[in-house]
């Protein structure tokens, strides 16, 4: 409907917002006498404030009629209940991934294990031993709570060293994301000296992260060496100098070149920093554990690959393939690490107990083998997620809503393998009334949200990103959707 301009001088805006009630009317109705003893006086206040000011604005902007306004205006004691429940709510909320998309960073990337809830609400009800050492009862570092599992991981996935070793050679520190590491990993190594790097690797990743301006914050000096698409290791060595602070290696996230490409194996820049008393820091990035290669994900770089070929020091991501919390790990030599530890910097970029403690059971899932909710949704079979979709859509195909599985690709997400696709299902969902992003909106006002995305007039529902625990949930929200004379009878359904 043609907006129009907020303006007394229209008669027919003037007999319309002459309808509308005064605040103290409103509280004097009968109809509002439920709210009224149920809420405090300013809530209720507030909350009226926030319906009237909404309405002003519809007839402002030519949304009302006599008839619609006069229906709206009924219903005032009903959407004042119902701004108060939603004020009520949280904003942060859990929502529902339909999308496909794994590690999804607008949807908060990695879901926790159970085993990571249960320690966090453990710490979080009390005091812990953050920063003290039971043993002598003196103050401790707080990364000693990841720091050794992390290494144990890392040994003895990679069989390199022994534990013992692993110890005395090697160290690691939290801090709260990967960009956070890389800053200060630069920062205290090589702060006034060069760093040598691609200019294929030159990349920037969500937010605005740009590797270019980093470097330059963080007080080092670029030497950019080769081209967007071929850099030899030759290249490298030539650069290097006596200005030489570090080699930096940085994956390429959230895109990939293909075609006439040359970049060095990541073997051949270790042996050249060995060679030439170079340290060589890898931004590795997404924290993956174990190789893809069983899901026909190749050459995506791992953090095991990194620290069995010696690098010296790695910087991954906590809530991307780790499938821990949002924080940023550094591994590498202790001297390095050592030399991190004394940044004041660190203190502002550390985490806290609760981060720790989500830290700490994931790696210890990781070595127990426990199922670990993102690669349980990484390898999920694909024929077990089309079952689910044709389960889902004959429960909710009636009356206005038409749904039927259909395949789809999934994306991992997290500037993890760009390119890569993975098979999968999806409930395809279209209404008889509403459009497809109409639909998108409506799904997205359920409780909790169910987020989805549209393709091809239709919205689709990748089950691969929903755990199968939500099916008989999911089932309930998209009935909300469709008439109520759908029956509200759930057959069993066997997710095993």
């Amino acid at each position: 409907m043609k907006s129009r301009d907020n303006t007394t001088s229209d008669p027919e805006l003037r007999s319309l917002y002459s309808l509308l009630p005064s605040l103290n009317d409103l509280l004097l109705d009968p109809r509002f006498s439920a709210i009224v003893q149920a809420e405090s006086h300013s809530t209720v206040v507030r909350s009226t404030r926030a319906v009237l000011n909404r309405v002003k604005r519809e007839i402002a902007e030519g949304e009302h009629t006599l008839a619609s306004l006069d229906h709206r205006l009924a219903g005032l004691h009903l959407a004042v209940a119902g701004e108060i429940d939603q004020n009520k709510r949280y904003s942060l909320r859990r929502v529902i991934n339909a999308t496909g998309v794994i590690l999804h960073t607008n949807l908060g990337r990695a879901p926790l294990s159970i085993s990571a809830l249960e320690h966090m609400v453990e710490i979080a009800a009390g005091y812990s031993n953050l920063e003290l050492d039971l043993e002598t009862g003196e103050r401790s570092r707080r990364d000693v709570h990841a720091e050794k599992l992390l290494l144990q991981l890392l040994s003895i996935k990679t069989r390199t060293i022994d534990e013992d070793a692993a110890d005395s050679t090697k160290a690691a520190v939290v801090v709260n994301n990967c960009a956070a590491a890389t800053f200060l990993a630069l920062n205290s190594l090589a702060e006034g000296a060069e760093v040598i790097v691609s200019r294929g690797e030159l990349v920037e990743i969500g937010g605005g992260f740009r590797i270019p301006e980093i470097l330059a914050k963080s007080g080092a000096r670029m030497r950019e060496v080769g081209t967007t698409n071929r850099t030899r290791l030759l290249d490298y060595e030539n650069a290097i100098s006596a200005d030489t602070g570090l080699i930096l290696r940085v994956h390429q996230s959230n895109f990939s070149i293909e075609g006439f490409t040359e970049r060095p194996t990541l073997q051949d820049l270790v042996a050249l920093g060995k060679r030439k008393n170079v340290a060589v820091f890898n931004d590795q990035g997404t924290g993956l554990v174990s190789s893809l290669e069983d899901l026909g994900v190749r050459a995506e770089p791992t953090l095991l690959d990194s620290f069995r070929l010696g690098v010296d020091l790695i910087a991954a991501s906590g809530d991307k393939l780790l499938g821990g919390p949002q924080c940023g790990l550094l591994v590498g030599r202790v001297d390095l690490i050592d030399r991190i530890r004394k940044n004041p910097l660190l203190r502002a970029f550390r985490v806290d107990k609760l981060t720790y403690a989500a830290l700490q059971a994931t790696l210890m899932d990781h070595l127990s083998e426990k199922p670990v909710p993102i690669v349980s949704m990484l390898h999920a079979p694909a024929l077990e997620i089309l079952r689910r979709c044709e389960w889902v859509a004959g429960q909710v195909c009636s009356g206005d809503l038409f749904a039927e599985a259909v395949p789809v690709l999934s994306l991992i997400g997290g500037g993890t393998a760009p390119a890569a696709r993975l098979q999968s299902s999806a409930v395809s969902l279209r209404h008889a009334t509403l459009q497809p992003q109409a639909l998108l909106r409506a799904l997205r006002g359920l409780d909790p949200p169910v987020i989805a995305r549209v393709c091809e007039d239709a919205v689709l529902l990748d089950l691969r990103t929903v755990e199968p625990e939500f099916d008989v949930k999911l089932v309930l929200l998209l009935r909300q959707t469709a008439p109520a004379s759908v029956a509200p009878h759930l057959p069993s359904f066997d997710h095993e």
